[in-house]
């Protein structure tokens, strides 16, 4: 008896070490490498986010009941947070001016103008210009709030700059030394919304044009017609996951879903060009819906949601974003996209700290990677007050009726 015993106990030690052996390999698996954790240290440096092993108690006085008083209070108590602690910082890289697309949007839904305020003031801060001369697609993503205080202003001192600069690289599209403009997933959310928008500002066609013409060489590229989703750049195209799968990154699918809708608001409905977007967007959002967790969100690797246990929030914001704003359009079934869109917000509010901060945001990188829950980063910040500027929209439209 004693012997049974022993071999029953001994049996339940083998496999518990087995697993802690299993789970310290996952773990190990998913550690920063030296090059990421060189980025890390650099983000923190810089003020971008950071990483604290204790960020104290989660919120509890948010609601994940769509109205638009409890949105409301969910995208203040971010904002607040984020504007406190990061405006000494402001820049002019793509990092910022993500979160600041967030701030407009942020304005709009709660009324307060201490955000788009604030980002007058960062116009001011750098004269109103774009990063660099003939700018990449990081470059030029500041430019996407210059247009939009313009559209509130009317002042062309805003967008003088960025516009002379759009027209520059016009300009020089055909050089022979040129690449693909947009040969990154990511570009798709950082470019096309600043050229829609001085569509929208000037009425004038080769704006869209020049969209036309590279999204579809990035698509062409970057797009996997059978899984209707985007490798992050070419150097993705034969990467597998742990389980042999594509390797497909949330966040990267999220920038070009956000990037879609942030598109589409200043493409007019009657542009014939409107329509390969719109049926794009859709299979992205249909693929998207499949691969959502039980917890609303959607992990880091799309394919190997076992191997990335913890959600991505700034992917999971940036897909609530685009499809929240598919349902207000009615580009999206509101039948079956709006239950998505709820759980994905009250997933993201279960990540949200008692003082405002969002977890979960995985740090600056190119692919999947690990990260702790306390993990805090500016443009996850901007990806979570654009989903919640369309969830507010949702939550008005569901109470009018």
């Amino acid at each position: 008896m004693r012997i049974r015993t022993c071999l029953k106990c001994f049996s339940v030690c083998a496999l518990s070490i087995a697993v802690f052996s299993t789970r310290n390999a996952l773990y190990a698996q998913h550690l920063p490498t030296p090059q990421e954790q060189k980025r890390i240290d650099e983000a923190i440096a810089n003020h971008i986010g950071d990483i604290p092993d204790d960020a104290g108690p989660l919120a509890k006085d948010l609601s994940p009941t769509l109205t638009p008083k409890a949105v409301r209070a969910a995208i203040r108590k971010v904002a607040d947070w984020e504007l406190q602690r990061s405006q000494p910082y402001f820049g002019n890289e793509w990092t910022w001016s993500v979160l600041y697309t967030g701030f407009m949007a942020a304005s709009t839904a709660t009324g307060d103008s201490k955000y788009s305020d604030a980002m007058i003031a960062v116009g001011k801060k750098f004269n109103w210009q774009l990063r660099s001369h003939l700018p990449n697609a990081d470059d030029q993503s500041i430019g996407q709030t210059y247009a939009e205080l313009y559209m509130q202003k009317h002042d062309q001192e805003m967008i003088a700059g960025t516009r002379a600069e759009l027209d520059d690289l016009i300009a020089h599209e055909n050089d022979p030394a040129a690449r693909i403009p947009w040969w990154w997933c990511d570009a798709l959310f950082m470019a096309p919304p600043l050229w829609s928008r001085m569509n929208g500002i000037t009425h004038d066609s080769r704006y869209l044009d020049y969209i036309d013409r590279e999204w579809w060489r990035t698509s062409s590229l970057l797009y996997d017609p059978q899984e209707h989703l985007y490798f992050r750049d070419a150097t993705y195209l034969n990467k597998t996951e742990p389980n042999g799968q594509k390797m497909f990154w949330s966040r990267g699918n999220g920038w070009v879903l956000a990037g879609f809708a942030r598109l589409l608001q200043y493409v007019p409905k009657g542009d014939p060009r409107r329509e390969k977007y719109v049926q794009q967007y859709r299979e992205m959002a249909a693929r998207l819906i499949t691969l959502q967790g039980k917890d609303g969100l959607w992990r880091s690797g799309l394919l190997d949601a076992d191997y990335y246990v913890l959600p991505e929030n700034s992917g999971s914001a940036l897909i609530a974003y685009g499809l929240a704003y598919g349902v207000n359009e009615g580009i999206l079934d509101r039948k079956i996209y709006a239950p998505v869109v709820k759980r994905a917000w009250k997933g993201l509010l279960s990540y949200v700290y008692a003082d405002g901060r969002l977890g979960c945001i995985q740090q600056v990188g190119a692919a999947p990677a690990f990260y702790k829950s306390t993990s805090s980063f500016i443009f996850g910040v901007g990806g979570f007050l654009l989903a919640g500027s369309e969830v507010d929209r949702m939550a008005r439209s569901q109470n009018r009726k």
